[in-house]
């Protein structure tokens, strides 16, 4: 898409999506919903699944180290895709394009079109209850947290969600059949 249709779609979007948004980040009028989700975000920014990239050998011997070297293959794979996205198509965020939204924690980046939490979120996700089904109970959990979070924080449009959260799943997916090939 070039640039110039891409930010007249996102001017749109934008539009649309700003009732959304600013009722999810009045939830940060409340200390503990502002508390729990910048925690969330926080730990989604690549603490929470490092440790869990660390723990699955660990715990799990040589088939924690399988789905760790799949995840950080796809993390790597992620960072590319989403940085290009994000400074080709320079979607700006809701705290800074929409009236009554406030960031509820300082942004990685600039932009905002996809969110990369997300796409980490769903891929690592996905990639490690493929493994260890167990993990599920902890992991789809966070991961939703962490999803709602970048938009009830101000940072992302629904639209950069779910965009995040289905780039990150077809890495997920694509990451798992490499490694069947392989």
């Amino acid at each position: 898409m070039h640039a110039s249709r891409a930010a007249s779609w996102f001017r749109r979007v934008d539009a649309a999506e700003s009732r959304v948004c600013r009722s999810l980040n009045r939830g940060c009028d409340s200390p503990f919903v502002l508390g729990l989700f910048r925690t969330v975000s926080r730990l989604g920014d690549g603490i929470f699944w490092y440790c869990l990239m660390l723990a699955l050998p660990l715990v799990y011997g040589e088939r924690g180290l399988v789905a760790t070297a799949q995840m950080a293959a796809v993390a790597l794979v992620g960072v590319v895709v989403y940085k290009a996205l994000k400074h080709r198509l320079v979607r700006e965020r809701p705290y800074i394009t929409q009236v009554g939204i406030f960031a509820g924690t300082p942004p990685l980046d600039r932009y905002s079109f996809p969110s990369g939490h997300t796409l980490h979120a769903v891929s690592f996700t996905l990639l490690a209850v493929a493994h260890f089904p167990v993990l599920g109970w902890v992991l789809v959990p966070f991961a939703v947290l962490v999803a709602a979070s970048r938009v009830v924080l101000g940072l992302h449009y629904p639209t950069d969600v779910l965009a995040g959260g289905a780039i990150g799943a077809t890495l997920a997916l694509l990451g798992q059949l490499l490694v069947r090939v392989v």
